[in-house]
């Protein structure tokens, strides 16, 4: 007759010694630094505090719902003068977000592009490819939206605009582009749309977590879920129209218009970072040991093959960390559109501060605004390099 024998496993730490482990060596010495910071932090808010009510002023932000007396020339949501300022500030962050979102997708685009031609065989290519990043990254980026707006002032007017298969228009009054329309909803569609669309976002994470999905899988889905949508959109009474802009008189009339500052400021932004970005692919793809490609090739594989199923999803855990830090900065230098005229956060804020004299209120938003937004970049950009890192160690 045996007996077996139940040896306790590890005690666990208490909560005191996980305290010590999380605060690090050397407590008393970061406790009263840290004591220190905040009575400094303490003294210059009192003083700060002091000196407001001092000269009359009584801080808060009360003044967000008071109405604004000026207009905002372009916008994602419609703004008037006599609107709150709260709902103009809003209109500058959706401007930035839309010219940082869009400034990424078209910098990671040009950026691969740049990089993977930058390593080609051709001689002549690579050199153009070093020419355009060396002049593009030695150039203040200020100076260079000095240029791209006046490249878009320097257009012709709409009657002699420059015209390309008469659908896209350059104008001195911005770029003209067809435009696609979504009419005649019922209200009942938005939502099968938005629970379709929650419930294939459920679907896949659960799949990803179970390890049962393949990228390309993954892809079918995607497209599936896309059609699918668009079948119930059409099927409940809506219709797709295509708008093309039109010469009517002296302006152009219909399609989608972005203004001048828009374009230009976009341009700029993509053109900057995207010789940051084709340097972080030529060094990603160079991080990739020759090996990998002459195995491929044994395999039969072309270099165009090697380079997408083979190099690339290996490069993307040296790639994603250094992407990262330009579209933070992307997103972050999109505050120079005050130069230009471009109604950003920057541009709205301060137009704020002006007019209601709440200039340390609105600098708080300010900060807090762009904060969130970088550390919302970083959180995603974060979780795709966890993802990425995952994919490429063994099991």
């Amino acid at each position: 007759m045996t007996t077996d024998t139940i040896l306790p496993g590890p005690t666990r730490p208490g909560i005191l010694r996980q305290v010590r482990t999380w605060w690090g060596p050397h407590a008393l010495s970061q406790a009263l630094f840290i004591a220190a910071l905040g009575l400094l932090i303490a003294i210059l808010a009192s003083n700060t505090l002091a000196t407001m009510a001092r000269i009359g002023i009584t801080p808060g932000f009360g003044f967000l719902w008071r109405s604004a007396n000026f207009e905002i020339g372009e916008g994602i949501i419609p703004f008037r003068a006599g609107d709150p300022y709260f709902r103009a500030i809003l209109v500058g962050l959706l401007n930035t977000i839309k010219v940082a979102a869009l400034g990424c997708v078209f910098t990671t685009i040009l950026g691969v592009i740049l990089g993977v031609a930058g390593l080609s065989g051709n001689l002549l290519l690579a050199t153009l490819v070093r020419w355009y990043i060396e002049a593009i990254r030695n150039t203040p980026l200020l100076l260079q939206l000095f240029f791209w707006i006046a490249l878009a002032k320097s257009f012709p007017p709409p009657r002699a605009a420059i015209s390309a298969f008469d659908c896209v228009f350059l104008t001195n009054r911005g770029v003209f582009v067809p435009k696609v329309n979504l009419v005649e909803a019922n209200a009942w569609t938005w939502w099968l749309i938005a629970v379709l669309a929650a419930a294939f976002v459920v679907g896949l994470w659960w799949l990803r977590r179970k390890d049962q999905l393949t990228l390309r899988r993954f892809a079918l889905a995607f497209g599936a879920a896309i059609l699918g949508i668009a079948l119930v959109r059409i099927g409940s009474h809506g219709r797709f129209s295509a708008e093309l802009p039109v010469l009517a008189g002296f302006n152009i009339r219909g399609g989608a218009s972005l203004t001048p500052e828009f374009a230009a400021l976009l341009a700029g932004l993509t053109v900057k970072f995207s010789a940051a970005i084709a340097e972080i692919v030529r060094a990603g793809i160079q991080s990739v040991s020759q090996g990998q490609w002459e195995a491929a090739r044994t395999l039969g594989m072309r270099d165009g093959q090697i380079m997408r199923l083979i190099v690339l999803p290996q490069a993307l855990r040296v790639l994603t960390p250094l992407t990262t830090s330009s579209y933070l900065d992307l997103t972050k230098d999109s505050s120079l559109a005050v130069a230009i005229g471009y109604p950003d956060l920057v541009n709205v804020i301060n137009t704020t501060a002006n007019t209601t004299g709440r200039s340390f209120e609105a600098l708080a938003i300010l900060i807090g605004l762009y904060l969130t937004l970088n550390l919302t970049v970083s959180a995603a950009m974060n979780l795709y390099n966890r993802r990425v890192a995952l994919r490429g160690q063994a099991r």
